[in-house]
């Protein structure tokens, strides 16, 4: 093969626990006999809650099919390359087996917002024989349970540069680097209707730091679709696939198979910054089953003045209409395989 897939996994593959029926049909035409694939896959999902290695799990009972943890890209994957900051101490926010996941991913001091809770009960500085001297990052994994509690503990870091129980400094500029995955601004599970995601929390976070402070919260990096880290990362995990079967012909197109404009589709234009010039173009393909409504989405005169409520992508991404139009619609993730091995004339 000279092309891959990189799957979304909500909406696309499943609806929370319970699998879309198009996404088996999809998969069997996708391995052989021996559930090997037949083309590179990555699933590349803005999801943070647990390890590579459940996800690959989850997919491989929902599927069908065989799927390794190395296929499977969380929102945090791209941290694997943050080395400079894998030997600090860093605040974790989010859900799931934080330190584990943390720690899997490089970071030898985490520590989590409900271990700084029990530090500071009343934000004082206490004398604990563990608690840090000072943090010196921050990483966002994904939306938290109790925002109220994460939004004021982040905060408090924030405006003490790192000594959570001291008094805030206002002219603490720049603050510790934040590092964030995941910007959805809503995703879909088993509701009708869309639910928030991280991106919603950060736009909490974002809001309250500028009316605090009179400043914008910088971020050291954004991962997670549709951030160019992400897909170069992805494209990476393709090009090792291909190594490992010895494929020896070069994989040209990516093919990105969303339900999201703003994350699937949007700014997919990283082609010409890939770390390697392995793969020359990425195609998005979106489907219905998921966030998109072929309706609602963008007017369509995209001249027409474009609101708040119309651009669902995060503050630092600047719309552009041109950005938010697919390569291709198709109605689920079963016709998207179809149209691809037609346009690439591969036959299993």
């Amino acid at each position: 093969p000279s092309f891959g897939f990189l799957f979304d996994i909500d909406g696309v593959l499943v609806r929370g626990k319970t699998p879309i029926p198009a996404a088996k049909t999809a998969f069997q035409k996708l391995v052989n006999s021996q559930g090997q694939f037949l083309v590179p896959v990555v699933f590349v999902t803005n999801a943070g809650d647990c390890l590579r290695q459940k996800k690959a799990d989850q997919l491989s009972h929902l599927l069908g099919v065989p799927i390794s943890q190395d296929q499977v890209m969380m929102s945090h994957s791209p941290l694997r390359m943050f080395k400079r900051y894998h030997e600090k101490c860093v605040l974790v926010s989010g859900q799931g087996p934080l330190l584990d996941i943390a720690q899997d991913l490089g970071f030898c001091q985490p520590i989590t917002i409900e271990t700084l809770r029990e530090k500071h009960p009343l934000l004082d500085v206490v004398d604990h024989d563990r608690r840090p001297d000072v943090l010196v990052t921050v990483v966002l994994f994904g939306e938290p349970v109790r925002w109220e509690t994460n939004l004021q503990l982040i905060i408090d870091v924030l405006l003490t540069s790192g000594y959570p129980g001291n008094p805030y400094r206002h002219e603490n500029a720049p603050h510790i680097p934040v590092l964030a995955c995941n910007m959805d601004l809503m995703w879909v599970a088993e509701a009708q209707s869309p639910r928030f995601g991280h991106g919603t929390f950060m736009v909490c976070l974002e809001n309250i730091y500028k009316k605090i402070t009179g400043k914008d919260l910088k971020y050291e990096a954004l991962m997670g679709k549709p951030s160019k880290l992400t897909y170069q990362y992805a494209e990476y995990l393709i090009r090792a696939q291909a190594a490992e079967r010895q494929w020896k012909q070069p994989i040209q197109t990516l093919y990105a198979v969303g339900d999201n404009l703003m994350t699937d589709v949007y700014d997919n234009s990283w082609e010409n910054e890939l770390a390697s010039a392995a793969a020359a173009r990425c195609r998005s393909v979106l489907v219905c089953t998921g966030v998109y409504n072929p309706h609602t989405e963008v007017p369509l005169d995209t001249r027409e003045s474009i609101t708040e409520t119309v651009f669902h992508g995060h503050r630092d991404f600047r719309f552009e209409p041109g950005l938010v139009e697919p390569d291709h619609i198709v109605p689920d993730v079963d016709a998207a395989v179809d149209l691809v091995f037609q346009l690439e004339n591969f036959a299993p």
